[in-house]
């Protein structure tokens, strides 16, 4: 259960505890991984553009063909592609981010809540709970070194001490939701306490370059009338999850794995933690997740980028979840 629900009911879950600044993951700052597949496809363009442009002018000197304009005609050519490989506007980049969020946009269309998506393709996402933390900075390695985007839901008074992994996280590309200020359960509290919990983390992440986030993740999966009618006025889809690791627990590093395989299907949205306790086994365990998962022909993405591949169901059954809201 998200966030170790039963323990929240015995009183015993250990709180979020600073530990002081977290490490830069080491290395230069890698772009999305579908953005480098892009550039390099545009890049293979070019060259054989230019090859093209050189065999044509070689072909027609001496002709009717004026080649004083191939020069600029090129120039043009690759300025577009420039473009398109930048992070500004006009390039993959920005279009892709527009798309996924016009996915969020569409779901909330029709439901204020996803378990799961859509089973259309072979997609599964990977998201990560309670962070920024200590643990944060060698998950990010982990997911920049073998490709894989994933999805961080964030507590606010966290970024005090792990700002510089946020940071790290908004630079890679990879999207932050929320996940409250404190960690706080949200259907116990008022309307007036559930909204300062929603905006303090907003500002809290924003303040180290996220964008206000369209994604929330409920503390210990609590969440209630309120919490929707909140999450309606301000555009926020309350992502929850189909496969439960149950990590925080800290039951093993074959026990991890083995829990994410048994209940992984196309379209799932699947629940870790970077933080909140002690999380080396999820760390451990992270790079046997992705090899397994890939194994089984499975691509690895983002939430947003989830539902734009496989628009989620109308029928999102929350039933089941322990903590669920109503």
């Amino acid at each position: 259960m998200d966030d170790a629900y039963t323990t929240l009911k015995e009183g015993s879950r250990p709180g979020l505890r600073p530990g002081g600044s977290a490490d830069r993951p080491r290395g230069p700052v890698a772009p999305h991984h579908r953005r480098r597949r892009a550039v390099a496809v545009l890049v293979a363009v070019a060259v054989v553009a230019l090859i093209a442009g050189l065999a044509v002018g070689a072909g027609t000197s001496g002709s009717q063909a004026p080649a004083q304009h191939q020069p600029t005609a090129l120039n043009g050519f690759f300025r577009r592609i420039r473009t398109l490989a930048s992070g500004g506007a006009g390039s993959f980049v920005v279009d892709e981010q527009r798309a996924e969020n016009q996915a969020i946009t569409h779901t909330l269309s029709f439901t204020p809540f996803v378990r799961a998506a859509g089973t259309q393709h072979k997609e599964v996402a990977l998201t990560f709970d309670d962070g920024p933390g200590p643990y944060t900075p060698d998950i990010l390695r982990i997911l920049v070194r073998d490709h894989v985007p994933a999805t961080f839901f964030e507590v606010g008074i966290e970024e005090r001490y792990f700002h510089d992994a946020t940071a790290q996280i908004v630079a890679h590309g990879y999207p932050i939701g929320d996940h409250t200020e404190s960690h706080s359960p949200m259907s116990q509290l008022k309307r007036k306490a559930q909204l300062a919990q929603l905006i303090q983390d907003s500002v809290a992440v924003g303040n180290y370059g996220a964008p206000f986030p369209r994604m929330f993740r409920p503390p210990y999966g609590m969440w209630n009338h309120t919490t929707l009618a909140l999450l309606r006025q301000y555009k926020m889809l309350m992502v929850l999850w189909s496969v439960d690791t149950d990590d925080y627990e800290r039951p093993g590093v074959k026990v991890i794995l083995q829990r994410t395989l048994d209940g992984v299907e196309p379209g799932a949205i699947i629940l870790l933690h970077d933080a909140g306790g002690d999380r080396s086994e999820t760390v451990a365990a992270l790079p046997l997740i992705i090899k397994a998962l890939r194994k089984r022909g499975y691509k690895l993405v983002t939430v947003p980028r989830l539902l734009l591949d496989n628009p989620a169901p109308k029928d999102q059954d929350v039933a089941g979840l322990r903590g669920a809201g109503g």
